[in-house]
């Protein structure tokens, strides 16, 4: 059953997908996801996406990123990304996804550690939105082949090239993909830890199969904690509070319900913040509450954060919720360069899965969904000049 074709793409997030239509019609790619399609982190981000609102933001949307990576961000990768901020919001419009609008004009929400709003978004579900859009996209496109439940085991090496990779199905049948170029995009680490908001099959499959092919890897050990996720003794999945929540005006509460840092700080200050009061006060959360913020606005802006929570016993409009850090993103990965490409020939990496140094030591919220498809159109635009 082993398989031959132009480009593999191993993942069906935003990256992946991304890679995948930004290459020629008359390319052949076969794409592989681990899971069914929609276990795809990128199907929760919930905050939104950021924008480099015009020229005038392009120094202080610079100074917010590195400032939040404690200035070990690439500082080339950093312009890269802003500077094509608005072709990325200007493609995902085209292929339908639609970002709240006031009188036609795009709104814009704010997010720990920005100095201005200049975050778009669809509700509290912005990751789905997008992920649900171009992965439509993609499923018109008949040059494209996708496999769910089919977890790549391996790459294939040959004279200090990638040549494709080896498979597994979900039956344990194992094959091999031979392609002229391969694409890793296979998400984050979160499966690795007890509490995170990542799916758990997500284990950095990728990280380990280019370890041991010696492909270069950078800042392994730059993991980031989340601040506010739902608190609950059950097992699984972490439900996440967005950071959007504390941008409209939530503040977080110690146990006798006093306000102890600053909620729009970088995500690394605030959950260490949480942390020390966890600690101080004896618990095993701290409190959240969205007392400021207008009920109408968690209604529309929050809906499904709202509606978890109600499922879970609590009522965000009169009550506040325990939260509690979890890891939530990996900052290090693959070493790429500003086209996505590894050290490796013939081999590129987008996503979680790869390492561009955007994030420094600490990513500033909602750049996330931004990188991979900033990095994703350039890995495409890389394969297609071979």
């Amino acid at each position: 059953m082993d398989k031959e074709t132009d480009v593999v793409i191993a993942g069906t997030g935003v990256g992946g997908l991304f890679t995948a239509l930004n290459l020629p019609r008359d390319t052949q790619i076969v794409m592989i996801t681990k899971s069914d399609l929609k276990s795809s982190d990128s199907f929760l981000a919930q905050g939104g996406i950021c924008v480099m609102r015009d020229e005038e933001d392009y120094d202080g949307y610079f100074e917010d990123t590195m400032r939040a990576g404690h200035y070990e961000n690439r500082k080339e990768s950093v312009d890269i990304m802003l500077r094509g901020s608005r072709e990325v919001i200007d493609a995902l419009v085209g292929y339908g996804v639609e970002f709240a609008r006031e009188n036609g004009e795009f709104l814009y929400t704010r997010e720990g550690a920005h100095s201005r709003p200049r975050i778009l978004f669809h509700e509290d579900i912005t990751g789905e939105e997008i992920t649900s859009k171009l992965l439509a996209g993609v499923k018109r496109c008949p040059n494209i082949t996708i496999y769910e439940y089919t977890t790549m085991t391996d790459i294939i090496e040959e004279d200090g090239m990638c040549r494709g990779i080896m498979v597994r199905t979900k039956e344990n049948e194992q094959f091999s993909i031979l392609a002229q170029n391969t694409v890793l995009a296979t998400g984050g680490i979160g499966g690795r830890y007890q509490h995170s908001t990542n799916f758990p099959h997500l284990t950095g499959d990728a990280l380990d199969i280019a370890k041991e092919h010696n492909i270069r890897m950078e800042n392994m050990d730059y993991v980031q904690f989340h601040p506010t996720t739902l608190y609950s003794e059950k097992p699984g999945r972490r439900f996440l509070i967005s950071e959007s929540v504390r941008g409209e005006g939530a503040v977080l509460y110690n146990k006798k319900k006093e306000r102890f840092v600053n909620e729009l700080l970088p995500r690394d200050v605030v959950a260490e913040a949480i942390r020390r009061q966890m600690k101080e006060d004896g618990t095993d959360y701290v409190w959240l509450s969205m007392e400021y913020i207008e009920k109408e606005v968690i209604l529309n802006h929050f809906p499904h954060i709202y509606k978890h929570c109600l499922e879970e016993g609590y009522d965000v409009t009169c009550e506040c919720i325990p939260v509690v850090p979890a890891q939530h993103y990996f900052m290090g990965g693959i070493w790429v360069d500003s086209d996505s490409q590894t050290s490796m020939k013939q081999l590129f990496a987008v996503g979680e899965t790869s390492c561009n140094g955007v994030h420094g030591a600490n990513r500033l919220a909602s750049n996330s969904l931004l990188e991979s498809l900033v990095f994703a159109k350039r890995a495409a635009e890389k394969i297609k000049d071979k």
